[in-house]
């Protein structure tokens, strides 16, 4: 059997220029005008140019916005969870020409990162966005907060990625594009692929999600999120060392691949679940892997409100399919790890697992019973946070944000 298809139906779209054609555009690109790209733009520009967003060829019209926000659909009718848009301010907004090109630049160093010619200019009803995509319009949900703070004036049109910033050497094999997972499954002889989404260390719950994943599928991707993290994330290069840890030491070899991507977190619940899915798709996998609260931030979403938004998408909307997995915790009569569905008895016998709760007794120094992590996981982040700063070691204990 052969691996899922490409969204769309489609080969692989990466937008990144390779030789020649590369040289020419960023010569070209140093006398165009120059816009600056938030850090999820960034993070959203590497993915269109390494193909994680096929089949999509720049940033979102009025049109997509709006079918995207109401319906799950741009305008074409392609199934799109959350929009993939390009803002900037009035001002600048104003300098440019409908039909020009422009340079978009990297927000911390001014790097250029892509060209793109606006093919249009745009307002939007950012509360909308917010209450559509996210559920509420709260300022203190970080998603509503990064989309009311973006520019006032959207701006669409095709682009050309000309660097994947500094992703490929500071993640060096950990950062993989959606051609590099497709290759290397197929070179396993897998095509059933399962997908764990993550931002955080794996304790013995995630451990066990992946292991049921595995039972049914002929592999699981480890997908750590490699983009912009809240105060309290863990860095993913300790995340990937404990994830690796424990790949070696409680994994049948070649049954796991870990790798990372480089969005931000968008904290948008059950649609970006779908999002998640649609772009594991681009990476080869049939299956996301959907726990408790999957994306979620705080209260805003119901603990299984990403199962149920799967089953209301039009049939066909995606070809990777969630597997739907309930609340695990350590259950101390059943002697190990169990769900919901598993295990019949009451609360008391159950240890619940959470990374909010990993990271505040570790930033606190307090004891991590072994049903909560393992050994080895444990030595790695414990060295991490006596390294902390006191000042961060604060900033982990406010931080209780939940999500994987």
């Amino acid at each position: 059997m052969a691996l899922v298809r490409p969204h769309g139906g489609r080969e692989l779209n990466p937008l990144l220029l390779k030789g020649k054609a590369l040289a020419d555009e960023l010569q070209r690109a140093r006398s165009l005008p120059q816009i600056k790209v938030s850090s999820r733009e960034k993070g959203d520009l590497i993915m269109l140019g390494i193909g994680g967003f096929t089949p999509l060829d720049g940033f979102m019209t009025r049109a997509d916005w709006e079918g995207v926000c109401d319906g799950m659909k741009m305008s074409n009718g392609l199934f799109w969870p959350i929009p993939i848009t390009l803002s900037t301010d009035k001002a600048a907004a104003g300098s440019i020409k409908t039909g020009a090109d422009i340079a978009l630049v990297d927000p911390d160093n001014g790097e250029i990162l892509a060209t793109m010619k606006v093919t249009e200019k745009y307002t939007i009803d950012k509360a909308h966005e917010c209450a559509m995509v996210f559920k509420t319009t709260d300022p203190e949900h970080p998603g509503v907060k990064m989309v009311m703070e973006q520019g006032d004036i959207n701006l669409a049109g095709p682009i050309k990625v000309l660097s994947q910033s500094d992703f490929p050497e500071k993640y060096a094999d950990l950062f993989m594009t959606p051609a590099q997972t497709r290759a290397l499954f197929e070179s396993y002889g897998w095509s059933k692929v399962a997908a764990f989404q993550t931002r955080n260390p794996m304790h013995r719950s995630h451990e066990y999600l992946a292991k049921i994943a595995i039972e049914t599928c002929d592999g699981v991707l480890i997908h750590s999120l490699l983009g912009h993290l809240k105060p309290g994330d863990i860095p993913a290069d300790v995340r990937s060392e404990a994830i690796s840890v424990l790949i070696d030491e409680y994994f049948v070899k070649k049954t796991v691949v870990q790798a990372g991507y480089p969005l931000d977190m968008r904290y948008a619940g059950p649609r970006e679940a779908l999002l998640h899915a649609l772009f594991r798709q681009n990476y080869g996998c049939s299956h996301l892997i959907v726990g408790r609260d999957h994306a979620g931030v705080g209260s805003y979403y119901g603990p299984f409100d990403a199962h149920h938004i799967f089953d209301e998408i039009p049939e066909g909307s995606l070809e990777t399919q969630p597997l739907k997995i309930d609340w695990t915790f350590w259950c101390h009569k059943c002697g190990g790890m169990a769900s919901a569905r598993t295990c019949p008895h009451g609360e008391g016998d159950r240890l619940l697992l959470s990374g909010t709760k990993l990271r505040k007794m570790l930033s606190e120094g307090s004891d991590v019973p072994a049903e909560f992590s393992r050994a080895e996981v444990l030595k790695i982040l414990r060295a991490y946070y006596a390294g902390l700063q006191e000042s961060e070691k604060v900033e982990v204990k406010l931080s209780g944000h939940s999500g994987r």
